[in-house]
């Protein structure tokens, strides 16, 4: 009996292995467009299948068999092959299969104009794929309903897709269909979308010229027709529909040979099965004898060469583990060595980039105080529009620099996390108040749900939590287009003057490729080169994010599916504080300035760069304020000494002392006087060494002026921390 089974087995394997031979050789005819041999190979080895007893391999050719009728445009015959497929899949369990078979019969009857039904099964294969299938397989169901609803998103996300994995027939099916929709939008389409359509037909053109996709380069002349039509071009219409005619007539009758081929071909096996089924029964029984004794033969001699291949086996390891554990020592020795040079190389970059971010600001300063100056001045209408430009462009490297120093120094170990009491509710709404004119722009809706149970005031880090919502937000904002991002807050436990929270970022946006997720949130990372293009940004968002979130014991996580948006999550912990209120003036809220209370305070500048003096300067004058400069500290010090003033706005790199030594020196004969920070931070400088050394306040070069006077004003009317002695 085992012999008998084992030659069954054998026999199952030489039907599958010719099956898959056969429709791997129809498949190569239909690249060639040779159909004829095509529908050869596949009656031949759906005959085999018939005599084989696994279901599958009969339903895959059945859907094969159906899918060549389909591209003949033979949609009967196609649609009655699928439902034989779908028929013989009732009992199985592939269910990948059954989704390949939904699109198809989805396809065919949107051929045959059943719209309802088509769109139910593409709806079910859309279900299996989107649980258990890959992106292109899900790309391909898009397709089918872009080809039934004429949805431009649908070609949309899938273009993408098909471009990463090569699939040019598809992709040059998917501009295609988006020209078609784009010309179909309306009874008057716009000269855009008409122009739009005639670019999406050139893409498609050049895939199919150099594929040779003679179907599709039908196709192409029929849209290429109505592309003229809109535009009123005669000979355009003429010279493309004569081409489309004539090809397709002549493809016409190429398709039609190949069914009578089928026909043929399918009567003169039905009448040969009984008498082949007679025949393979007496070889059969011939056969199971002569392979008995062969296979007893070969098994006693396979069973020798297998004792004598562990021994010589046995022998080989123990050599090789000796040489295993040498070759391991060696490598062990290289990653250390490795390891080092990496370190090494990762404090240089961290030296170079705050090098190159300080040097930046100081230039940087003077670009954006000019500008202020220049926009004080009462430019003239044309100006002023320059001025703006100038001031956004400024404050958008502003904005990079300080996201390449943010992610610098978490990357370095230089960022603590602090504990501060603040309301978790007003600090987002802050933060949705900021980015509403962006969510405007984009004509986006912003949702937010807020568990009314969380504590109304929390312990933790509420500067690096807005940043994180400010980049999560302020991201799903920037990839949604007419679109809804929603922010959730949710409590998951409370105990022990400690709460757990749940943070969501949901949009409905363009969506992430499963296979970017993977490397979305690394440093200078985009979805694609694509999205760089359309979009902007540096890709430091995301990396800043998950930096930050693992410095505050917490981890991101990504949903997204490709044309349907995006959420990110994570959870985070809190202490719940046992104070009243909030502290009234915490140092990152601006406040209004009573700019009157400023008039004729005497201000000391001490700064070593003659552009930034100046600049300082003029901005201080402008309001009314009298001012001193100094280029170095040791001049600060001696006009301290011989003079009164009301604050001291001092830089912190200059020749000679230092600016934190000059304020330690002024600490020793004047613990009052208000002195503040002016300077250009860079990673290595701990802000709160800034605090022990004597400074009431620190303002980073560049600034905003709306900012700038805040502190000022909050620091000479005794709003601040105190000085430490």
């Amino acid at each position: 009996m085992t012999g008998f089974d084992c030659y069954s087995q054998q026999v199952e394997q030489d039907s599958v292995q010719l099956i898959q031979n056969r429709q791997l050789q129809a498949r190569e005819a239909i690249a060639r467009q040779d159909f004829d041999d095509a529908i050869v190979h596949l009656i031949n080895a759906n005959k085999i299948a018939s005599d084989y007893s696994d279901p599958s391999h009969k339903a895959s050719i059945q859907l094969e068999v159906a899918e060549l009728h389909y591209f003949l445009d033979n949609y009967i015959k196609a649609d009655g092959e699928v439902d034989i497929a779908l028929e013989e899949l009732k009992s199985r369990n592939d269910e990948i299969l059954k989704a390949h078979a939904y699109n198809m019969k989805g396809l065919i009857l949107t051929q045959l104009n059943d719209l309802v039904s088509a769109e139910g099964f593409f709806k079910r294969a859309e279900n299996i794929y989107t649980s258990i299938g890959t992106e292109e397989q899900r790309a391909m169901v898009l397709l089918g309903l872009g080809e039934l609803t004429d949805a431009i998103n649908y070609y949309n996300a899938t273009i993408p897709v098909f471009e990463e994995n090569d699939l040019s027939f598809q992709l040059a099916s998917a501009y295609l269909g988006k020209a078609e929709a784009l010309i179909e939008l309306d009874e008057t389409a716009t000269a855009n979308s008409i122009a739009t359509a005639g670019e999406s037909l050139a893409k498609a053109n050049n895939v199919i010229d150099e594929k040779g996709y003679t179907k599709l380069k039908v196709r192409s002349y029929r849209v290429a027709s109505h592309i003229a039509l809109r535009k009123g071009d005669l000979a355009g219409i003429n010279s493309n529909l004569h081409l489309y005619e004539s090809m397709k007539d002549s493809l016409q009758q190429v398709y039609l040979q190949a069914i009578s081929k089928g026909v043929e071909l399918e009567s003169s096996v039905s009448s040969l099965r009984e008498m082949i089924e007679e025949q393979q029964t007496n070889i059969d029984k011939q056969q199971k004898s002569i392979n008995f004794g062969r296979m007893t033969t070969g098994l006693s001699i396979a069973l020798i060469i297998i004792l004598s291949l562990l021994t010589l086996s046995l022998y080989k390891n123990n050599n090789l583990r000796a040489k295993a554990n040498e070759l391991l020592q060696d490598k062990n020795i290289e990653l250390q060595l490795a390891k080092e040079k990496a370190e090494k190389a990762s404090l240089a970059k961290a030296q170079f980039l705050s090098t190159i971010t300080h040097e930046l600001r100081t230039p940087l300063y003077a670009v954006t105080g000019l500008t202020h100056l220049l926009l004080e001045e009462d430019p003239k209408p044309h100006q002023k529009e320059h001025l703006n430009s100038l001031k956004f462009s400024g404050e958008y490297l502003l904005s990079l620099i300080n996201n390449i120093l943010d992610l610098n120094k978490l990357e370095a170990n230089k960022v603590e996390v602090e504990k501060t009491t603040f309301s978790l509710k007003k600090r987002i709404n802050d933060v949705l108040i900021a980015l509403k004119k962006s969510a405007d722009d984009r004509k986006n809706n912003l949702h937010f749900e807020y568990d009314e149970s969380i504590p109304s005031r929390l312990v933790g880090d509420p500067l690096k939590l807005s940043q994180i919502l400010i980049n999560l937000i302020g991201n799903s904002v920037k990839f949604t287009q007419n679109g809804d991002v929603t922010v959730r807050v949710r409590k998951l436990e409370e105990k022990n003057k400690k709460v757990s929270l749940h943070f969501e970022i949901e949009d409905n946006g363009v969506g992430i490729s499963k296979k970017k997720q993977k490397s979305i949130f690394e440093t200078f990372s985009q979805a694609s080169l694509q999205i760089n293009r359309k979009f902007g940004g540096t890709g430091l968002g995301l990396s800043i994010v998950k930096n930050l979130l693992e410095l505050m014991g917490s981890k991101i996580n990504l949903e997204s599916q490709l044309g349907k948006g995006s959420k990110f999550w994570f959870n985070i912990n809190f202490d719940i504080s046992e104070e009243i209120k909030e502290e009234e003036n915490p140092k990152n809220i601006i406040h209004d300035v009573d700019y009157v209370a400023l008039e004729n305070r005497k201000i000391l500048v001490v700064e070593d760069n003659k552009i930034n003096q100046m600049i300082t300067r003029k901005i201080l004058e402008k309001n009314k304020m009298q001012c001193m400069v100094a280029d170095n500290g040791m001049d600060a010090i001696k006009l301290v000494k011989e003079h009164e003033f009301d604050v001291i706005l001092m830089d912190i790199h200059m020749p000679g002392i230092s600016g934190i030594e000059a304020t330690q020196k002024i600490r020793s004969f004047n613990k009052e006087l208000p002195i503040i920070a002016l300077t250009a931070v860079t990673i290595d400088e701990n802000l709160d060494d800034f605090y022990r050394a004597g400074f009431n306040e620190i303002i980073p070069k560049p600034f905003k002026t709306e900012e700038f006077f805040e502190k000022i004003y909050r620091t000479v009317s005794n709003k601040t921390f105190p000085v430490n002695s």
